[in-house]
């Protein structure tokens, strides 16, 4: 098959971050993304990163206390859109979509849970993905135990051929300890079709945000990915003790 390189795009960039989970193990009623670390709540760290790569555009998916979110954040330019059923990381980009009719540029996606990462390694993976010329970028990490995480499959070359959901994994791939963090880099024009063409047939019955790995590949697009160095940086926060976890890392790294 023909191989498509779409580096000849501009290198515009947008921002849009996932943040519409409710996050039952954090046993509060207050959803996840308003939780405090040092002061400021967890969503606010995501959208600092997205502030400092030069985002032009910054959209939010929320769901759970929308209105909550919404009223905290007011002063922010951001816009927010409401993912009002929860059907999967997939199914949350697909809502964004109308924000993005004709644009012409890169889409960086966050998780708004992860508050350790810093500017300098989203603008790592930012620079590969333009140096590569791939239509998608994947941040991963390598962990010594991947327990659950999607683990990525990559070819002897390093271009990634897929990723697998840990439930819907082989023996195999199981074995792989290089797992998907959730955070991307997408030429828009592809991320957007591409995810109106996710289907729900796996293990969840969710719209995986993962698919478009094998659609830009079926359609002779190069995916990549971008092995993050430290696994603290892209730990998403589900517990309180991720929390403490977060919180005593940026005090040592504030000393």
């Amino acid at each position: 098959m023909k191989r498509v390189n779409v580096m000849r795009r501009n290198r515009k960039i947008s921002a849009l971050i996932l943040a519409a989970g409710k996050g039952t193990r954090m046993k509060s009623d207050l959803v996840k993304v308003l939780h405090l670390l040092n002061g400021k709540p967890l969503l606010s760290y995501s959208l600092e990163i997205a502030r400092a790569v030069g985002a032009e555009k910054t959209v939010v998916i929320i769901g759970h206390q929308a209105d909550l979110i919404r009223e905290q954040f007011k002063q922010e330019n951001v816009s927010f859109v409401e993912q009002v059923e929860q059907l999967g990381t997939g199914h949350a980009v697909l809502q964004a979509k109308g924000h993005f009719e004709g644009y012409r540029g890169t889409v960086l996606i966050l998780c708004g849970d992860v508050p350790c990462l810093k500017v300098a390694t989203v603008q790592r993976l930012i620079a590969r993905h333009f140096e590569e010329g791939a239509a998608v970028t994947v941040m991963s990490i390598v962990l010594d135990d991947p327990g659950s995480y999607g683990r990525v499959v990559t070819a002897e070359n390093g271009e990634v051929l897929k990723i697998v959901e840990a439930r819907d994994a082989s023996p195999d791939e199981k074995r792989i300890r290089e797992i998907n963090t959730g955070i991307y880099c997408a030429d828009g024009r592809f991320l957007f079709e591409a995810v109106s063409g996710i289907r729900n047939d796996n293990a969840q019955g969710e719209y995986y945000l993962t698919d478009i790995i094998e659609i830009a590949r079926g359609k002779g697009l190069p995916v990549r990915s971008f092995i993050a160095r430290d696994a603290i940086e892209v730990m998403g926060i589900n517990t309180p003790e991720d929390l403490e976890r977060a919180r005593c890392h940026q005090e040592r790294s504030a000393r």
